[in-house]
C-alpha cells in the first residue's frame, strides 16, 4: 500500500467491500481512541481535550500522504512523555503559555520530519538500534508509569529522572487519597486482568480467537462508560475524586506574537527527538504489519505522512503524534485494509468531539491514569538484558547504559548515551576486523579458515581473507596484521588478499592497500587481490591502484592459488592442516 490513499482512489480498486471492512475498522478503533488519548493528553500536561485534536485532522492528513493500511496515527504514550519532558521545566502544565509551546513543539516537529522526506533521509532511523529503542522505551514507561501515580493515589510524583520522582513521592505521602487509591486499584486491576486474561475467558464462552480479541481490547471503553455512570451517580466528586468536568469544543485562542526566537533553539533538539523516535516507532510497526500482508512500506514517503500529521497537530492546538502500536494492532485485527480506515477514525473522532464529549463530564480521571499504567506495563522489557548479555555483550551495555541513562539523567541524555554506546561498539568491532588465513578443501575449489578446517596450503602463497570493509577505523589493524602472519612464513612469495568480505573501501583502506603493496614489494613479495567485488574494484581503478599492484587481480580465489603455483618453478608438498 505504497501510493496513499490518492493513488489508492485513482487507481479505481477501491470499492464497497474494502470500505465495508475499513469502517468496520475505524467504528472500533475510534472507540477505543476516546479514553487514550484523554489519557495521554493527561500524560502530556495539555487540557484532556488537546488529545481528542490529536486523534482528528493528523490521522486524515496520514490517510492521504502515508503508506500503511494499518498504521493508526495519533497520541502515544512515549511521544507524550517527551512533550511533557520538554515543555514542564518551561512553563505551566495547563496553562495557556504551555499549550502554545505544545502547539510548536508539534509544528517543529513536523517540519523536521518533512525536512526529513524531502532529503531523503529515511535511513536515519537505522541509528536507532533495536537495544538501544528497547532500553529508551523501558526506561521512559517506568518514568511514565511512577508519574502516573498521582492519578490513582492523589500522592503528586513529579521530577525528570527517577531519583527526583522517587523523593517527591516519598515526601508526597501525606497526600495521599484513600478513595482515590480505592477506585484506582479497581480500574488498575480491572484493565490488567481484561488485558491478561479476558481473551481465554471468552474463547471458553464460544467466541472465536479473533473476536475475543477485539472484545478484550475494547474492555477500557467498558470501563469508562461503567466508571463515568459511577461517579455520576454517586456523586463521589464531591468526596475529592478528581473528574474530567467539562471538555471546551473551541481550540484555545493563541497569542503568536508572543514567541520568541530562543524559545525556537530550546525546543528544537526535542522536536528532533521526538520526530526520529516517533518515525522510527512508526516505521517498525508498519513495516511489521506489512510484512505479514506481503506489502511494502516507504520509509521516505512515511516521514512525510507523519510530517504532514505533525503539522495539523500543531494548527490544531493539539500535542506531536506519531503511530500508535496498540491502535494499529486494532486496526489490523478490526479488518481495516486501506489508509481510508484513519481517515474514517478521524471523522469519527470529530463527531466524537462534537456530540459526545459531554458525556464525559464525570469520567473519573484515575481511569486515565490507570489506562496508561497498564498500556506502558507492557513496554518495559526487562527480559532483553538476559537476552542481549548471552547474545552480544556490546548490544546489552548498550541496552543497560540507555535504561540507566533515561531513569537517572533524563531522557534526552539517556538517549543520545544508548547512541553513543552503540556507535563506540561499532567502531570497535570494525576497528578489529576478522581476519583468516584460509586453504584449500580438498576435493573442492573451495577456501576455509586454516583453524577451522582441514585444508590445503603452499609454502609460498599466502591466502588471506578479509571479512569487513576497509576503512579508516580498521586500516592500521588490517595492516600490521597482514604484515605480521607475512614474518610466520619465511617461504613467502605471494600474498592474495581474498576480498569476498569487503563491501566498501574508503580513502584510508586505499592508503593502507598502496602502502603495503610498496612494503611487500620490498621485500621481494607479490600482492595479489582475489574475489573483489565491482563497486570497490572501480575505486581502485579510479586511483589506479591496480596498475601500482606488483601482483594481479584474480576473479576467484581458486583462480588465483592454481595460477600461482604454475609460476612457481620449486615444486612443494603441500601442506596439510
Amino acid at each position: 500500500m505504497r501510493q496513499g490513499l490518492w493513488g489508492l482512489v485513482r487507481s479505481g480498486v477501491y470499492n464497497r467491500q474494502l470500505f465495508r471492512q475499513d469502517a468496520t475498522a475505524a467504528l472500533i478503533v475510534s472507540l477505543l481512541l476516546i479514553p487514550q488519548s484523554l489519557a495521554y493528553a493527561l500524560l502530556a500536561g495539555l487540557p484532556l481535550q488537546a488529545g481528542l485534536y490529536a486523534s482528528i485532522l493528523p490521522a486524515i492528513v496520514y490517510a492521504f500522504f502515508g503508506t500503511s493500511g494499518v498504521l493508526a496515527v495519533g497520541p502515544v504514550a512515549i511521544t507524550s512523555l517527551l512533550t511533557f519532558s520538554a515543555l514542564s521545566p518551561l512553563a505551566l502544565p495547563g496553562s495557556d503559555e504551555y499549550v502554545l509551546l505544545a502547539i510548536l513543539l508539534a509544528l517543529m516537529s513536523g517540519v523536521c520530519l518533512l525536512l526529513m522526506s524531502a532529503l531523503r533521509m529515511g535511513f536515519l532511523a537505522n541509528f536507532l538500534s533495536h537495544p538501544v529503542m528497547s532500553a529508551f522505551v523501558s526506561g521512559a514507561a517506568i518514568m511514565i508509569l511512577l508519574g502516573q501515580l498521582k492519578g490513582v493515589t492523589g500522592i503528586p510524583v513529579q521530577g525528570a529522572n527517577l531519583p527526583d520522582q522517587l523523593i517527591s513521592f516519598y515526601y508526597g505521602l501525606d497526600q495521599l487519597h484513600l478513595k482515590t487509591l480505592g477506585i484506582g486499584l479497581v480500574f488498575l486491576v480491572f484493565l490488567y486482568w481484561s488485558r491478561n486474561y479476558l481473551v481465554s475467558l471468552l474463547k471458553k464462552l464460544g467466541f472465536g480467537q479473533s473476536n475475543a480479541a477485539l472484545l478484550a481490547r475494547m474492555a477500557p471503553l467498558v470501563l469508562l462508560v461503567v466508571a463515568t455512570l459511577a461517579i455520576g451517580l454517586s456523586g463521589l466528586d464531591e468526596q475529592g475524586i478528581k473528574i474530567v468536568g467539562k471538555l471546551p469544543l473551541q481550540p484555545p485562542s493563541i497569542e503568536w506574537q508572543s514567541i520568541q526566537p530562543a524559545t525556537l533553539v530550546t525546543l528544537l533538539p526535542m522536536a528532533m527527538m521526538i520526530s526520529l523516535i516517533g518515525f522510527a516507532e512508526s516505521v517498525a510497526i508498519a513495516r511489521t504489519f506489512a510484512a505479514k500482508r506481503r506489502q511494502q512500506v516507504n520509509s521516505n514517503r512515511e516521514l512525510l505522512g507523519l510530517g504532514a500529521a505533525n503539522l495539523v497537530a500543531g494548527l490544531s492546538a493539539s500535542l506531536p503524534v506519531t503511530g500508535g502500536l496498540s491502535r494499529s494492532v486494532l486496526n489490523n485485527d478490526a479488518g481495516a485494509i486501506t489508509p481510508m480506515a484513519s481517515l474514517l477514525t478521524g471523522l469519527a473522532m470529530g463527531l466524537i468531539l462534537l456530540f459526545f464529549t459531554g458525556w464525559l463530564y464525570y469520567l473519573p480521571q484515575a481511569m486515565l491514569s490507570a489506562v496508561i499504567i497498564i498500556a506502558v506495563l507492557s513496554l518495559i522489557e526487562w527480559r532483553q538484558l538476559p537476552y542481549l548479555w548471552h547474545y552480544s555483550r556490546e548490544d546489552a551495555w548498550a541496552w543497560l547504559v540507555t535504561l540507566l541513562g533515561v531513569l537517572f539523567l533524563g531522557l534526552e541524555l539517556g538517549l543520545l548515551l544508548g547512541v553513543l554506546v552503540s556507535l563506540a561498539a561499532w567502531l570497535a568491532k570494525n576497528s578489529r576486523p576478522h581476519m583468516a588465513v584460509v586453504g584449500l578443501v580438498p576435493g573442492t575449489e573451495h577456501y576455509r579458515n586454516v583453524q577451522r578446517y582441514k585444508v590445503e596450503v603452499h609454502p609460498a602463497i599466502l591466502s588471506l581473507r578479509i571479512d569487513e570493509s576497509l576503512m579508516f577505523a580498521n586500516a592500521q589493524e588490517v595492516e600490521q596484521q597482514i604484515l605480521k602472519e607475512v614474518t610466520l612464513h619465511s617461504q613467502l612469495r605471494h600474498v592474495i588478499l581474498m576480498g569476498s568480505g569487503i563491501n566498501h573501501i574508503d580513502a584510508s583502506g586505499v592508503e593502507m592497500l598502496a602502502q603495503l603493496n610498496g612494503l611487500l614489494d620490498e621485500q621481494g613479495v607479490y600482492l595479489h587481490l582475489s574475489e573483489i567485488k565491482g563497486p570497490v574494484l572501480d575505486k581502485l581503478k579510479l586511483i589506479k591502484f591496480i596498475e601500482a599492484l606488483s601482483g594481479e587481480v584474480f576473479l576467484t580465489q581458486h583462480q588465483a592459488v592454481q595460477t600461482l603455483i604454475k609460476t612457481e618453478t620449486s615444486k612443494r608438498c603441500l601442506i596439510k592442516y
